[in-house]
């Protein structure tokens, strides 16, 4: 008979504390997962030249976004095919990977660390970042060979 008793009673105390496992206070400051930043802007700075691009709203750019609140996120890019720069962001984002053709001027997520610029067009699986919002200057601003690119909030 007591073993019957005590089923409902461990089954409660189960329940109970599975529910614990709410949200906590840091949870809840996390901005990064619930802002909606679709259409924020940013800036890029290559050598002598600037663009700003027009950002896409999904986690990945959420995180990325909130790496520039804490300082201005620089990327070393090398040239890959002809058609793009390519470089290391130093930290893994959430994917939300789609094959997308890309255009001159889309900014994109690769493998989840790699942030890559389009100066020409490419299909593949990519999370979507943003756009730069005009082109005037890109392609000789990213030149043939290695660059810098600074990303920064726009104010």
């Amino acid at each position: 008979m007591k073993k019957v008793c005590a089923i409902p009673i461990v089954l409660l105390l189960i329940v109970s504390l599975a529910a614990c496992g709410g949200k906590t206070a840091s949870d809840s400051d996390n901005t990064e997962e619930t802002e909606d930043i679709e259409g924020m802007k940013i800036n890029i700075q290559i050598d002598n030249s600037s663009f700003s691009a027009t950002l896409e709203d999904n986690a990945a750019t959420r995180e990325f976004v909130g790496m520039m609140r804490e300082a201005p996120v620089s990327i070393d890019m090398s040239d890959y095919s002809g058609f793009e720069k390519v470089g290391a962001l130093g930290r893994s984002l959430t994917t939300d990977n789609h094959q997308i053709t890309t255009n001159p001027g889309d900014i994109v997520l690769y493998n989840g660390n790699q942030i890559v610029i389009f100066y020409g067009s490419n299909s593949w699986s990519y999370t979507r970042i943003g756009k730069i919002d005009d082109l005037s200057g890109w392609e000789d601003a990213l030149g043939s060979g290695s660059i810098t690119a600074v990303f920064t909030l726009a104010e």
